[in-house]
């Protein structure tokens, strides 16, 4: 017996490395046909490096930089400034909680709860969040713009919108993939569906909602200033406005107050993640 471990432990140190590419890996063939799409990617785009890297490129860019860097700091310009940029937190906050809610009740009949689960709304549900987060928010705002005018309304309405389809499909993802004992233990005494839901699977999915939603949140920011082109209020109406005449002080300042609304969600996101993991 002892000289059989021996052997075995043996053939383990001295066992040969796999070879790179095996043609029963499935695994290695997708890798190659991804490379394959990459490689065909940069051939078939018209890609001018040279012009990109060239000097005189540079010296704009570098220009354009300077400029930027250089923004307005007058107490006139940052006093319509900051109610831009709250505004735009107004916006985001409250067009990812309204997508929240929504996207959680959209994904409970997107996702299978169990394996014997029928899920007769599942490919209906799917096929709703599928619609939603593929159209843009810029879309969505210009279409709610029609009914609701211009201002923060349409754009948080858009934001809401098009976020409900990207937490939906990753609220009902995170519930398919929650562990099944929990629900299993519940499910075999008897307790209603509903029940199971709230007691097993949501508390172990929950830490991962939040995540996305914060995440998510942090994303509307930057969303929440691209819909300004379109007239929906906040910094990205003063972006546009800045920008399209070239005053490029102003421009600066409105992007460097971005930066901080960007950083604050950062930084309540990471409280959040380290209260709930205590």
């Amino acid at each position: 017996m002892a000289d059989f471990q021996t052997k075995v432990a043996a053939n383990e140190v001295y066992r040969l490395p796999p070879k790179l590419f095996d043609a029963r890996c499935r695994v290695c063939w997708f890798v190659a046909a991804a490379l394959a799409v990459v490689f065909a990617s940069f051939w078939s785009l018209d890609l001018q490096w040279a012009r990109f890297l060239s000097l005189d490129a540079l010296r704009r860019m570098g220009r354009f930089a300077t400029e930027l860097l250089s923004p307005n700091l007058q107490w006139a310009f940052l006093a319509k400034l900051l109610p831009a940029a709250a505004e735009t937190l107004a916006m985001a906050m409250l067009g990812t909680a309204l997508a929240a809610v929504f996207g959680l009740l959209l994904a409970l009949p997107a996702s299978r709860l169990h394996a014997e689960d029928p899920a007769r709304w599942r490919a209906v549900a799917r096929l709703l969040l599928n619609v939603l987060r593929s159209v843009p928010e810029l879309m969505w705002a210009v279409l709610l713009l029609i009914a609701a005018g211009l201002g923060p309304f349409a754009g948080t309405l858009a934001l809401a919108v098009h976020t409900t389809g990207v937490l939906g499909r990753l609220f009902a993802e995170a519930i398919e993939n929650a562990a099944p004992g929990p629900a299993f233990a519940l499910r075999v005494r008897g307790v209603p569906e509903g029940r199971v839901l709230l007691y097993a699977t949501l508390p172990q999915v929950l830490p991962q909602l939040v995540s996305c939603t914060l995440y998510r949140w942090e994303n509307n920011i930057r969303a929440a200033a691209i819909l300004g082109v379109v007239g929906a209020g906040g910094l990205g109406q003063m972006l546009a406005l800045h920008l399209g005449l070239f005053q490029m002080g102003e421009t600066g300042s409105v992007l460097a107050a971005m930066i901080v609304l960007v950083a604050i969600v950062d930084v309540a996101s990471y409280a959040a993640r380290r209260v709930m993991s205590r």
